[in-house]
């Protein structure tokens, strides 16, 4: 039976965990993510761990694979690491005013998120992914931003500034635990071999995003480069695809 969010945060706080000082996100999915035999912000190597379930310890990053990337190179030498990182697939943004006390506005926006998008943030450690002690695992979420008008955000902003991101949802969650998961991103229409090319018209992403797919699939060595056509490159799978990822499925959330 799933635990509901006010036990899981009464399980939480009896195990020690931090709350009160992160971001609304990264908490949120703490808790959701939290069994009663977790420990929390736990000292390992010179690190503090998000949670530790057993022997294995798990990190929750948001954003910026770069600035975890030193830190999950030094705990794989010894350790089992699992790597959480949401991706949103609905957004819903609210506008608060200068002093973030009262609610100007709520709307939906009109951004929606897909199971790709991990490979944003991906393109930065695509080598630990070969690493047998390194799993990760994308949450489809539900979330809200929050947005204040204050004059301190970028200019793409319009100097709007956004103060949190709270987790409403999680839709669906997708485990990785070797390169060969990640094949599941390759259709089965695709030529032998394939370009860039080819892949954007077979997943109908844009050519940048196809770029990272096939940056990570060759840095995790689970796709090799075996010619040219004119400026592409052609490549074919190294290895076949033997398990599948847990929710490897993409969902259609309700609206």
């Amino acid at each position: 039976m799933e635990e509901s969010g006010e036990r899981r945060r009464a399980t939480a706080e009896r195990n020690g965990i931090n709350i009160q000082n992160e971001r609304s996100l990264h908490a949120g999915l703490k808790l959701w993510y939290a069994q009663p035999e977790d420990r929390f912000e736990v000292p390992v190597g010179g690190f503090v761990i998000d949670l530790v379930r057993g022997p294995q310890l798990v990190e929750i990053q948001t954003r910026n694979f770069t600035a975890i990337r030193p830190k999950l190179q030094a705990l794989l030498k010894e350790h089992k690491v699992h790597l959480l990182h949401p991706i949103t697939y609905e957004k819903w943004v609210v506008q608060v005013d200068a002093k973030g006390t009262s609610v100007l506005s709520r709307r939906k926006s009109t951004f929606r998120g897909a199971l790709t998008d991990i490979f944003e943030e991906l393109v930065r450690i695509p080598e630990l992914v070969k690493h047998e002690g390194f799993t990760l695992e994308f949450p489809l979420i539900r979330e809200e931003e929050v947005r204040c008008r204050d004059g301190k955000g970028s200019k793409h902003r319009k100097k709007v500034s956004i103060k949190d991101r709270k987790l409403l949802e999680v839709i669906s969650s997708h485990r990785f635990t070797c390169a060969q998961d990640f094949l599941l991103f390759l259709p089965p229409n695709l030529p032998q071999p394939f370009s860039n090319k080819d892949l954007e018209k077979a997943l109908q992403l844009p050519l940048h995003r196809c770029r990272q797919i096939t940056y990570c699939l060759r840095k995790m060595e689970a796709l090799t480069v075996v010619g040219k056509n004119r400026n592409e490159l052609l490549y074919s799978v190294l290895s076949p695809v033997t398990t599948e990822p847990e929710s490897s499925t993409l969902p259609q959330p309700s609206e």
